[in-house]
């Protein structure tokens, strides 16, 4: 069979699968899952074209990363074959270990573990199964490889994971804002003492990269439409939860049955096996039958989302909100919903959001002058807001029902 196939992605055109291993890693049903789990949560109930899914951000992130060897190996960094294929190994498995709707239900369906680690620990699985070929992709993963700049070309201020990311939800978005120009971004990679650095006159790339990337987290990933319908559904799955463990009627797949009648403080085949079975069909599935449930809240929230019914206002502002609004507001919903003040959390639920689009403080970008010299990316730049965006901002968001007496 051949095995070096090309992808046609609609914005990079044709990537190349450059092994046979790397083939068989995405022909694995664990990483064929990714085609089910939506890259941007719920955010298609606000821009109807964010359908692609974790399976193209992988494909995509292994293309940038492929290009950015090259543009690296041009510069004579040394790069070896082995550590050419362990780092796109990586960055292709990034992010194996997401569940459903991704971020929206992080902590959500195993509260305890985090998608990292869920990454790691199906990483090693599949060490197990091909015969030990990602030791050195998982070692590069983890951090533990000598050649640090091989880590930061899959997690760091600018990696190959954000470089699709930006680019991908702007394009399936349709928010032109956040386009990047990665080939650009890539062009200007360079390492200098062990640590990926950008040659000096990328300089404007960068800054329009750290821009783009803040107005992608407050117009799209923060939209306060979107926003609201993670955030019941995460509301959702907790009273499901809830109704699980008070052995109230509930309906339950094996799959959810198993992972909610334990507690895991850390992961085993038993749970890793369960776990790669879920993807947003599951949970489709769960929302469409608990619309008929008979608990009130259950049913409520899931319809809202099946049907998308915008049943609750949603306000996000950069000031707290005044206890006496908080108070008013929560006796309204008391009042006209069939709810207990110990459950109004389900249907009134306020928070606030955080958010750098630069950190100036934790491995800054480096920008390498024709010197030779080392400068800090904030430091150098024109732009007198990049440092105010190196600056966390906070809002806060607030939802409650519109009302309709029940």
């Amino acid at each position: 069979m051949n095995k070096l196939k090309i992808i046609n992605d609609p914005i990079y055109g044709f990537v190349n699968i450059p092994n046979e291993l790397i083939f068989d890693i995405i022909e694995h049903p664990y990483f064929q899952r990714l085609r089910r789990i939506s890259q941007m949560g719920l955010s298609y109930m606000v821009y109807p074209g964010a359908h692609h899914t974790r399976f193209h951000h992988a494909i995509g992130a292994m293309h940038l990363m492929q290009t950015a060897l090259q543009v690296l190996k041009y510069k004579n960094i040394n790069i070896t074959p082995a550590e050419e294929e362990a780092v796109l190994l990586a960055i292709l498995l990034h992010d194996i270990g997401h569940g459903p709707f991704s971020h929206a239900l992080e902590h959500k369906i195993i509260k305890e573990i985090s998608h990292e680690a869920l990454s790691l620990a199906i990483m090693e699985e599949l060490n197990t199964k091909f015969d030990q070929k990602l030791d050195l992709a998982i070692k590069i993963f983890k951090g533990q490889y000598p050649k640090t700049f091989l880590t930061e070309l899959i997690s760091s201020q600018i990696d190959m994971d954000r470089l699709d990311y930006l680019r991908r939800d702007s394009f399936y978005s349709g928010v032109i804002e956040g386009q990047v120009n990665s080939e650009r971004l890539i062009k200007m990679l360079n390492v200098k003492d062990n640590r990926l650095v950008i040659d000096e006159k990328g300089i404007y790339s960068v800054e329009k990269f750290i821009i783009s990337r803040r107005l992608m987290y407050w117009q799209v990933y923060f939209h306060k439409t979107g926003l609201m319908f993670e955030k019941i559904l995460q509301h959702v799955i907790e009273r499901a939860q809830e109704l699980h463990r008070k052995k109230l009627p509930l309906f339950l797949d094996d799959k959810l049955n198993f992972l909610w009648s334990e507690s895991y403080s850390s992961i085993n085949n038993n749970n890793l096996s369960i776990f790669t079975q879920l993807d947003d069909t599951d949970i489709w599935y769960h929302l469409k039958k608990w619309q008929k449930n008979n608990d009130f809240i259950l049913s409520y929230l899931s319809s809202m989302i099946v049907n998308r019914d915008h049943l609750n206002h949603m306000i996000i502002q950069s000031k707290p909100f005044e206890p006496d609004k908080l108070n008013t507001l929560s006796r309204q919903v008391l009042d006209n919903f069939p709810v207990h003040k110990e459950e109004l959390h389900y249907l009134f639920f306020t928070g606030q959001l955080t958010h750098s689009a630069y950190d100036n403080k934790e491995k800054p970008i480096q920008l390498l002058t024709k010197e030779g010299q080392l400068v800090e990316f904030a430091k150098a730049s024109d732009q007198l807001n990049i440092e105010a965006l190196s600056q966390p901002v906070i809002k806060y968001y607030l939802s409650w029902p519109k009302n309709k007496k029940l």
